[in-house]
């Protein structure tokens, strides 16, 4: 199973991920991670990334998400703001993805990235990233306003209605 946890920057993504995927006993990923230097270096002078710049990063979370979901599955935390930066993330998987959506305002989200230091993600870059999201139509849409412990338990839930769904019917 890959479950993607997605939303703008400041909406706790990585945090619940990282939480979630202790919880399930699978390895997490931060889409962080996968981008090119010089990706950290535009956006870290509050340059937003064009379609062309995200390319290679998705190709390596979706090269990611074949391997994890092989060896037991993952947990990734993804801003995933367009439809079609989901829709090249799901055909690298052969199940469904699980799609988690953190959702907040924008008043909430700037004041969690006014608060957090050391990371490229500044709070002009919002701006941008509100601009392009695209939220899914489908996936567990949840408020940023609980816990990121209350928010991990409502996946688990979801999750478990899931399997019991599937397997009853």
């Amino acid at each position: 199973m890959i479950c993607i946890v997605m939303g703008v920057s400041g909406s706790g993504k990585t945090t619940v991920g990282r939480e979630l995927a202790h919880a399930l006993g699978v390895p997490f990923y931060d889409a962080d991670d996968f981008h090119s230097k010089a990706n950290v270096e535009k956006m870290s002078h509050g340059t937003p990334l064009t379609d062309d710049d995200r390319r290679d990063w998705l190709a390596a979370m979706a090269a990611g998400i074949t391997k994890w979901e092989k060896s037991g599955g993952a947990v990734l935390a993804c801003s995933a703001l367009k439809e079609k930066y989901r829709t090249v993330l799901q055909q690298a998987a052969a199940h469904s993805i699980i799609w988690v959506v953190l959702e907040g305002s924008k008043e909430l989200l700037v004041s969690r990235l006014r608060g957090r230091s050391g990371h490229y993600m500044k709070e002009q870059m919002l701006h941008s990233q509100l601009a392009d999201y695209e939220s899914p139509a489908y996936g567990l849409h949840l408020s940023i306003e609980a816990s990121p412990e209350e928010l991990v338990r409502q996946v688990l839930q979801y999750l478990e209605e899931e399997k019991g769904g599937r397997t009853s019917g």
